[in-house]
């Protein structure tokens, strides 16, 4: 078996679009695909050639307040980057806050929420720390 790697991550948002456009803006993705999903809900695909985030929303839309059960476990969705800062920037151009900056093994990193209340770490491994 080839070594196996994560394809992709589906996270229940409010409004798709908005998120993807967030993560195009952001990390330089691409939109991958888009249409219709499972139960009568709406999907974006947003990512690379090898990976995506799959951004779905229900029918009826979560802004009822109705959690969605399978996504309380999350912690917090990690993306590797190059460049720290040029990504801190981007975050700062779209209206989120980067917060809890930490240089620590095996990498420097910050976080930031997305409009639905979703957590990513940002991380480098390729980079020293600033001094």
């Amino acid at each position: 078996m080839a070594h196996p790697f994560i394809e992709h991550v589906n996270l229940t948002v409010s409004d798709p679009a908005r998120t993807a456009s967030l993560m195009i803006a952001v990390f330089g993705w691409h939109e991958r695909w888009r249409g219709p999903a499972q139960s009568g809900g709406h999907t974006i695909h947003v990512g690379s050639d090898r990976a995506y985030i799959a951004l779905y929303a229900p029918p009826n839309g979560i802004e009822a307040g109705l959690p969605y059960p399978k996504g309380e476990p999350l912690n917090h969705v990690g993306i590797q980057v190059d460049d720290l800062e040029e990504v801190e920037t981007r975050v700062k151009a779209v209206g989120l806050l980067p917060f809890n900056h930490g240089v620590y093994e095996p990498g420097r990193r910050f976080y930031f929420f997305d409009p639905d209340g979703i957590e990513y770490e940002v991380v480098s491994y390729a980079e020293p720390a600033p001094r």
